[in-house]
């Protein structure tokens, strides 16, 4: 266990866990412009869909002070399994040490993210992450 939330999981043991345990959800904590340009993970075959809220709020960038509030209100409960995904691990890291302590859990971050890390080039999506692993995603 990482300090404050469960742990970090790579795309594909977080692909494995959604689909092993039908309790498993995962939250993509990005912006609306980031789901509508760059794409969005889907889980095709698993049954489930992946549940959107932003840890913060664009433009802005705040943060979203009813993060917990609003995943509840998805119908997720406390004592489902809960993987979080970003743009790289950075903001779902977080947003998993923030719904630990709000009592949800376990509660993981996708280390990786949804687009991994720069590359040489300083680009992301060829460098790690859920896209790069094979994983299904949908862009638009």
């Amino acid at each position: 266990m990482q300090e404050g939330y469960a742990g970090d999981l790579s795309p594909a043991e977080a692909w494995s866990l959604l689909k092993e345990d039908p309790k498993a959800v995962l939250v993509d904590v990005r912006t609306m412009p980031e789901w509508n340009f760059v794409g969005l993970p889907r889980l095709d075959g698993l049954s489930k869909e992946t549940i959107c809220v932003s840890w913060q709020v664009f433009p802005g960038m705040d943060m979203n002070a009813d993060f917990a509030g609003e995943v509840a209100a998805r119908g997720v409960a406390k004592d489902q399994p809960v993987l979080l995904i970003c743009r790289s691990g950075a903001r779902s890291r977080s947003a998993a040490m923030a719904l630990t302590a709000a009592g949800f859990g376990p509660c993981y971050n996708v280390a990786e993210g949804f687009e991994g890390d720069r590359n040489g080039d300083l680009h992301r999506g060829s460098v790690g992450g859920w896209k790069v692993a094979g994983l299904p995603w949908a862009q638009g």
